[in-house]
């Protein structure tokens, strides 16, 4: 899956974006990994990319590090020179039970490959992943790994990919009290446990979200597509549009999602709709929802479906799949989430 093309057999590592020698504008750094570019790592050009409105240019290759963007580097965007996803990935093993150099554990904000807190970034055909393996760690019990942790506003993502197992893409703000709103088009996320979850006001827009088999548990269930922590002063949380959940897991064995309610924001009430899109046979349609902790039960939070399709949003117990009138439909759109930032134009 993190197979990537080679940097050295393309041509023209940079595609019809440019090279360091052609610069598409001054603001323009290119990474590749085989010395072509400004930088042969990402980090080295963000390091290197200061101030706002810089584009960086990804040549095909496998980028085994950690990045991180911080607040100051707003208007930032990531491009995949050959707008393929599979050919620019940049992946890293960290857990969040991984010990520290320093000492203790990274945490599962510590385990994260790439973290983005600046406003305004988009990123456009990357593979963003964490490879650790539970089976290759078997003394280590923190298990959440991220391939992504996006915490700014306006945050956009289009025909990317993100791929992990527990805790995949943590889509959240760099405050409980800052409501960041996030886009995500086209794009592809796979994994077990929670693997979508965090607090931001984020749109799922015709994307794909991959179940995975699990041979190390007996029973199901084997995992949790979404987990949304919104905060209950948030009137949006998660809104997955026009998507499609599938995968190789046995039927039945997925709960669609559960709520997060953090121990740092006790107060939160999770926020989720999932309307038109197809859930295969992998979700549990008799019971999609579970609770995360019982002092947290999913009936009091907001979750709800709307003109789902397939056998994983067959409605067998209607009080277990609460449904939107059409005029409640009515206000659950990207264009009520996202409010006056359109990035849906952009794709």
């Amino acid at each position: 899956a993190l197979a990537a093309r080679p940097a050295h057999a393309t041509a023209r590592p940079f595609g019809r974006y440019g090279s360091p020698e052609h610069r598409r504008t001054p603001q323009t750094l290119y990474v590749d990994p085989h010395g072509r570019g400004d930088f042969t790592t990402v980090q080295a050009a963000v390091t290197a990319a200061t101030g706002s409105g810089r584009t960086l240019v990804l040549a095909p290759g496998v980028y085994r590090e950690t990045v991180a963007v911080d607040t100051t580097r707003t208007e930032a965007t990531w491009i995949g020179a050959t707008e393929n996803p599979r050919d620019v990935v940049i992946v890293y093993d960290n857990a969040a039970g991984t010990p520290k150099p320093g000492g203790g554990t990274y945490g599962t904000t510590g385990s994260a490959t790439t973290t983005v807190q600046a406003d305004g970034f988009t990123a456009r055909w990357i593979t963003f992943a964490n490879d650790w393996l539970r089976a290759d760690h078997p003394d280590i019990s923190g298990t959440q790994a991220v391939a992504l942790k996006v915490q700014g506003d306006r945050s956009a993502f289009h025909h990317c990919r993100f791929l992990g197992h527990q805790d995949t893409l943590y889509a959240d703000s760099t405050a409980l009290g800052v409501f960041a709103r996030q886009y995500f088009a086209h794009c592809y996320a796979e994994g077990d446990v929670d693997f979508v979850f965090g607090r931001a006001t984020a749109v799922y827009e015709g994307c794909h979200f991959r179940i995975l088999d699990r041979t190390d548990l007996a029973a199901a269930p084997y995992g949790f597509v979404l987990a949304p922590s919104t905060a209950n002063a948030n009137p949006y949380g998660y809104l997955v549009s026009r998507s499609r959940i599938s995968g190789e897991a046995p039927q039945a064995s997925y709960k669609l999602a559960r709520p997060w309610v953090p121990s740092s924001d006790t107060t939160a009430r999770p926020s989720l709709v999932v309307r038109d899109s197809w859930l295969g046979p992998g979700i549990d349609a008799v019971a999609p929802y579970t609770d995360m902790s019982d002092a947290f039960p999913w009936q009091s939070q907001r979750f709800a479906e709307y003109r789902n399709s397939g056998p994983g949003a067959a409605i067998t117990v209607p009080g277990n799949r609460p449904q939107l009138t059409a005029e409640q439909a009515g206000s659950a759109t990207r264009e009520a989430c996202l409010g006056d930032w359109t990035p849906w134009k952009e794709c």
